[in-house]
């Protein structure tokens, strides 16, 4: 039996303001933005290429203070072009930070190691790092 991680959600404070971050900042895919009556919102996005998707809204979970989700993770073939990316986007992201040595040279240095940091608006903090096998799926 297959486990799949297929949401996170993450506490914002703002949800237009995050909507707009992750969509236009970051590029995720809006899946759905719903207004639930006596709830609250829930906008579902989703990173490209990702089966995992995220969940800002509110009236989600009240244990969760905006900004309080640490240590989120993207993973990328090629963290030099995603870092241009972002910032062509207007996005506020830490230069490439190497983190240990990586176990082979090839197919490029920054595999496993590479990475860049970002928080969004509420501070929740994400990391994005490199492993350029994951870039030879089919039909990438």
């Amino acid at each position: 039996m297959d486990w799949t991680l297929e949401v996170v959600v993450v506490p914002v404070s703002d949800v237009d303001r995050a909507k707009q971050f992750y969509a236009e900042g970051l590029g995720f895919a809006v899946d759905h933005d719903t207004a639930i009556e006596g709830v609250g919102r829930i906008v579902q996005l989703t990173p490209p290429g990702s089966g995992c998707s995220i969940v800002i809204g509110n009236g989600l979970v009240p244990s969760m203070p905006p900004g309080s989700l640490k240590g989120l993770q993207l993973v990328v073939a090629d963290v030099t072009q995603a870092r241009a990316e972002l910032v062509a986007r207007g996005v506020q992201v830490s230069d490439i930070v190497t983190l240990g040595t990586s176990p082979s040279s090839t197919p490029h240095p920054l595999d496993n190691v590479g990475f860049i940091f970002l928080e969004d608006p509420d501070g929740n903090g994400w990391a994005i790092q490199q492993i350029s096998a994951r870039g030879a799926r089919p039909g990438t």
